[in-house]
């Protein structure tokens, strides 16, 4: 289902929403005023975080901006608010049979007193994580016939761009690419956010014009550009931006290395990986595939390298702790056989605009063929 991820980021958020309204009240009940507050304010914060999430685009850029950055940050506390008061809950049931706390209302309204306090701290260092992204860099051999030379890679995955990353934070993660120096610039997927209107509003193509590479800057699609007004306008901005659009396809650069994209699992038609590396043999192969799903694809198909993306490494704890379940590989860099793999968390991020338990980042790779 096109749209089944929001539906269920949605349903999860009513939920959150209601069941932290109630056990808040109730841990504030004896202090009438205090209560009051907590209930205006979290009606606010809910239709704030609404706000944002369906109609940010829509939206002067300053005022969506703003709605994004209070209600996405709302979301942040209520997650843990919500965890903090199942924890309780949990707690609270299992002293019914085994009694070790004498104040139950005593005990609820400290943790939450604790939460967020120690929330607080954490969203400041999270925001400074995600605005100050780290440069990974590795160095990777091909598995062919070596004939001694290299090439400097610069990879990205989901930037977002949008409302919330801006033409201005684009031009810094443009700064730190340039500054590298790059032979070749690789987009693991979802440059774009949602909608292309405020990308297009802010003219955004004028500073990915501005990536400096020689053997060029390509990319694929993630699951975030077909969420979009249609993947064939994002691929006319891809183009007006000087960026080449891989689409289950594969280029040959400088008569040496072969460069393959594969269209996003969202694309129910993709071809599969053995279709669009037939016949490309004897040279190296770099694989850029969004969804870091059935690795073994690659490794099957004597590819050198995939980057992939997607995962965000949760993005936030304990986010992080589910995408290790959910993937073989959730993050960073792995090999199977002679195939290697490095799945980013990604340079940007989606909504909330922190960091807790994992780090923005950028990958430069010396690939040595």
């Amino acid at each position: 289902m096109k749209y089944g991820f929001f539906v269920f980021i949605l349903a999860f958020m009513l939920t959150m929403i209601v069941y932290t309204i109630v056990r808040g009240s109730q841990a504030l009940a004896p202090y009438g005023a205090l209560k009051t507050v907590y209930l205006v304010s979290m009606i606010t914060l809910t239709a704030t975080l609404f706000g944002g999430l369906f109609f940010e685009s829509q939206l002067p850029h300053s005022v969506g901006k703003v709605l994004s950055f209070v209600g996405y940050s709302f979301f942040i506390v209520l997650a843990y608010l919500f965890i903090s008061f199942l924890l309780v809950d949990i707690i609270r049931a299992v002293n019914h049979f085994l009694p070790f706390i004498t104040d139950m209302k005593i005990f609820r309204l400290s943790a939450m007193v604790i939460t967020l306090t120690v929330l607080g701290v954490l969203m400041v260092w999270g925001n400074y994580k995600f605005n100050h992204p780290k440069t990974v860099t590795m160095t990777v051999e091909s598995s062919k016939p070596l004939q001694h030379k290299e090439i400097k890679i610069v990879a990205i995955s989901d930037v977002h761009l949008g409302v919330s990353i801006d033409k201005s934070k684009l031009k810094k993660y443009v700064a730190m690419i340039n500054a590298e120096n790059p032979d070749l610039v690789l987009i693991a997927g979802d440059l774009i956010d949602r909608s292309l209107q405020p990308v297009i509003s802010q003219k955004m193509d004028e500073e990915l014009r501005m990536i400096k590479a020689p053997m060029g800057v390509y990319g694929i699609f993630g699951n975030h550009e077909y969420y979009g007004e249609g993947n064939h306008h994002i691929a006319d901005f891809y183009s007006k931006s000087n960026i080449t659009l891989l689409q289950d396809s594969c280029v040959l650069l400088k008569d040496e290395i072969y460069l393959a994209g594969r269209d996003d699992k969202h694309n129910p038609h993709r071809k599969n990986l053995e279709d669009i590396l037939a016949g490309r043999t004897g040279k190296p192969i770099l694989l850029l595939d969004h969804q870091p799903f059935h690795l073994e694809d690659a490794e099957k198909n004597n590819v050198d390298l995939q980057i992939s993306g997607h995962t965000h490494n949760g993005q936030f704890f304990p986010a992080n702790l589910i995408v290790k379940s959910m993937f073989e590989m959730g993050y960073g860099s792995h090999k199977r056989g002679n195939t290697n793999y490095y799945i980013s968390s990604g340079l940007g991020l989606w909504g909330p605009q922190y960091r807790l338990g994992s780090q923005s980042e950028m990958v430069v790779i010396n690939f040595r063929y």
